[in-house]
C-alpha cells in the first residue's frame, strides 16, 4: 500500500454489460478534469467535485443511455470511490474528518465525511421536481451511496434549506468537494500514524 510520502494517485477501471468506466485520479493535484460521461449535468457535478476537492480528476464514462442513467450515474460513483479508496493508501497522516457547510444563493447544505473504512451514507436531501434536465433527481442518492460505500468513507449529507433543484444538488457535490479536501489531506502533526486508537482503520 501507499505510504504518505507517495504519490497518492490511482486508476481504475471497470466494465460490465452495462458500462465502461475509467478514472484517474491525483488527490494532491490542482483541481484540473476532464471528464466525459454521456450525462451532461453529471458531468457538471464532477467537475464541482474535482475543482473544489483540488483532486485532479480524468473520468471516461460509456453505459446504456439508451435505458436510463441509472447504471452510468451508479457505476462512475464506484469507480470513483474506489479509486479515492486506492489512492489513499495505508491512510497515514490523513486529517480523516471534516465537515462543510455550502452555502449557494437560497440554499445551504452541511456534508460531514469520516475517512474511516467503514462506509455509510446518511442522505437527507429532498427534491421538489423528478428530473434535472433529462436527469432523475433520485440517481443523486445513488451516486453518494456508490462512492461512499467504495471509497470506505462514513458520509453525512443534509440539505437544511433550499428551493432550487439545481442548487441543491450542486451543494452537495461542493459539500463533498470541500469535506474531502480536508479529510484527506496530510496533517504535519499526525505524520507517519493512523488517526485512529486502534492503529488500523475500518475495524
Amino acid at each position: 500500500m501507499k505510504t504518505e510520502s507517495e504519490s497518492r494517485t490511482a486508476t481504475v477501471e471497470r466494465k460490465t454489460k452495462e458500462t465502461s468506466v475509467s478514472v484517474s485520479l491525483d488527490l494532491d493535484g490542482n483541481g484540473d478534469y476532464d471528464v466525459d460521461t454521456g450525462i451532461g449535468f453529471l458531468d457538471h457535478m464532477l467537475e464541482q467535485l474535482s475543482r473544489h476537492s483540488l483532486m485532479d480528476l480524468k473520468v471516461r464514462a460509456k453505459g446504456d443511455l439508451h435505458i436510463d442513467f441509472h447504471h452510468t450515474t451508479e457505476d462512475t460513483g464506484i469507480v470513483i470511490g474506489e479509486a479515492v479508496r486506492q489512492a489513499l493508501g495505508d491512510f497515514k497522516g490523513i486529517r480523516r474528518y471534516a465537515t462543510s457547510v455550502i452555502p449557494m444563493d437560497e440554499t445551504c447544505t452541511r456534508v460531514s465525511i469520516d475517512v474511516s473504512q467503514r462506509p455509510y451514507l446518511v442522505w437527507k436531501v429532498n427534491f421538489t421536481k423528478p428530473k434535472l434536465g433529462d436527469m432523475d433527481t433520485e440517481l443523486f442518492k445513488e451516486w453518494f451511496q456508490a462512492f461512499a460505500q467504495n471509497a470506505g468513507i462514513t458520509l453525512h449529507i443534509e440539505n437544511m434549506y433550499g428551493e432550487n433543484n439545481h442548487h441543491i444538488v450542486e451543494s452537495c457535490f461542493k459539500g463533498l468537494a470541500r469535506a474531502l479536501r480536508e479529510a484527506v489531506e496530510i496533517d504535519p502533526r499526525t505524520s507517519g500514524r493512523v488517526p485512529s486508537t486502534k492503529g488500523v482503520l475500518g475495524t
